[in-house]
């Protein structure tokens, strides 16, 4: 397993929680849709174009399309998740088979936590800074 693999697994998570927010903000103007209900509007027309007709109707074709990037997304996630899952397993099982012991947290805390090079050597306590947590995890990934 390379540093590309293990990037794969942060980048991964990430899109996980893009496909979450698409998919809040989709329910948040699905329902926006749904408590409007009607839409009114009003246009020219007839006799020269001096005339004025008021519109009401239901959205449905925008509703309809927003409806279908729900599910979409929706299945969308769950397929990330799933990929997810069996990365994880690697990616842990990688990080075990490390024999350093100081590695493999910094690899823990870096890819499975997700923090930040600060956070890490906040965390390794000592005397680590961020760039020197930094250099050992590019140095055991040959960076």
């Amino acid at each position: 397993m390379t540093k590309d693999i293990l990037l794969q697994y942060r980048d991964q998570k990430e899109e996980i929680k893009d496909l979450r927010c698409r998919i809040e903000r989709l329910q948040k103007q699905i329902e926006k849709i749904e408590q409007e209900g009607s839409v009114i509007d009003s246009v020219k027309g007839g006799a020269g174009g001096t005339r004025r007709y008021v519109i009401e109707g239901f959205p449905y074709p925008e509703y309809s399309k927003k409806k279908s990037r729900l599910r979409l997304n929706k299945a969308q996630l769950e397929l990330a998740e799933l990929e997810l899952l069996e990365v994880t397993v690697e990616v842990e099982e990688y990080i075990q088979s490390v024999k350093d012991s100081r590695i493999r947290r910094i690899l823990r805390l870096k890819y499975i936590d997700n923090l930040t090079w600060l956070q890490v050597a906040r965390s390794m306590r000592g005397t680590a800074t961020a760039d020197s947590v930094r250099m050992e995890h590019n140095r055991f990934l040959g960076i």
